[in-house]
């Protein structure tokens, strides 16, 4: 039987998030949106919107979705949106997923999902919105996504801030390929992504349990259709894939900068497979090698934590569920 489970594309910012979103808008059976602004703050705010069981309270939050940035770009009436999330299943995931859902049956799709870099950073939290949730994480050398994030109109010119967004990205992506199963998590490096599309692309509909289709490898096809004008930073999705910006912060970094990132991320580089100028010495690997050894205790230490949560008298009452029940697997729990 086909799988309907939902699909989210992270990764650090510019490290080819929206690339991969339009290679997957491309199979015929899945559809991503442009990038929204509502999920995580739906999440993060979800107590304001009261119990989901009462439809005055489902209409809040779907009133609050369509106002929010970006939700014009997904191409939805916004009447019919809020609507559609009063008629939902009273669980936050629910109203949230099916503004996605609605989004990809705009293109007569039965696979959806979301793409945003910061989702790498709360891995857990879509989870528990969409506990049958497949995740994708893209991962580029820290020195080109610091190069393509001083370009852009929106990250500022801290420098600083803009190494620390790859170094989360990357502890972020130390965690999740510990404490995840395979058929939940996958990631692909956007060296070889770009280097060789199908072999990857194959691998990434393996995993989402898909046909590979052809048309996947030509995204610049659907830029019009799923990247806004105003995003010129994306221009470059409405081109050929092309291996032009691997290795580009030889360019576009000064020596200065380049040192700067492989101190900060350096023993990070070599992990992920990327060569440093400098080389990194052996207390920085160890380093990684310790870090890693503290990812792979996580899930013990977490259920640990949750015995003694169980133990210990409630200080406040649960709160409701949140997960959707919009797929097979979600209304089959």
């Amino acid at each position: 039987m086909p799988t309907d489970r939902p699909i989210f594309v992270v990764g650090c910012p510019r490290s080819g998030t929206t690339m991969l979103q339009l290679m997957l808008h491309a199979h015929p059976r899945i559809a991503l949106p442009p990038e929204t602004r509502f999920l995580l703050a739906a999440y993060t705010d979800r107590q304001t919107f009261g119990d989901l069981n009462d439809a005055a309270n489902r209409r809040r939050l779907g009133e609050f979705i369509v106002s929010t940035d970006q939700f014009d770009d997904l191409g939805l009436d916004r009447d019919e949106t809020v609507e559609s999330v009063v008629a939902a299943p009273p669980t936050l995931g629910s109203g949230i997923g099916i503004v996605f859902k609605n989004y990809a049956e705009r293109f007569g799709k039965p696979r959806w999902g979301d793409k945003r870099p910061l989702y790498l950073r709360h891995i857990p939290a879509i989870l528990r919105l969409f506990p049958d949730a497949q995740i994708i994480n893209i991962m580029r050398d820290g020195r080109d996504c610091v190069a393509s994030l001083k370009e852009t109109p929106w990250s500022g010119n801290e420098f600083d801030k803009l190494i620390g967004y790859w170094t989360q990205s990357a502890d972020a992506s130390l965690l999740a390929a510990r404490r995840y199963p395979k058929d939940v998590y996958h990631q692909v490096r956007y060296e070889d992504l770009v280097a060789d599309p199908e072999p990857h692309l194959r691998g990434i509909c393996e995993f989402l349990e898909e046909d590979f289709a052809p048309s996947m490898t030509n995204p610049q096809k659907l830029a019009s259709v799923a990247v806004p004008e105003y995003k010129t930073w994306h221009a470059l999705t409405h081109k050929e894939v092309t291996t032009e910006r691997v290795q580009s912060w030889r360019s576009r970094l000064t020596e200065d900068e380049v040192r700067q990132c492989e101190a900060a991320f350096g023993d990070r580089l070599t992990y992920f497979g990327y060569e440093p100028v400098t080389p990194v010495p052996r207390s920085a690997r160890m380093r990684i090698g310790a870090r890693l050894i503290r990812h792979r205790l996580h899930p013990a230490r977490a259920a640990a934590r949750q015995i003694v949560s169980q133990i210990r008298p409630a200080v406040q009452p649960a709160e409701p569920p949140v997960a959707a029940r919009l797929t097979s697997r979600q209304t089959a729990e």
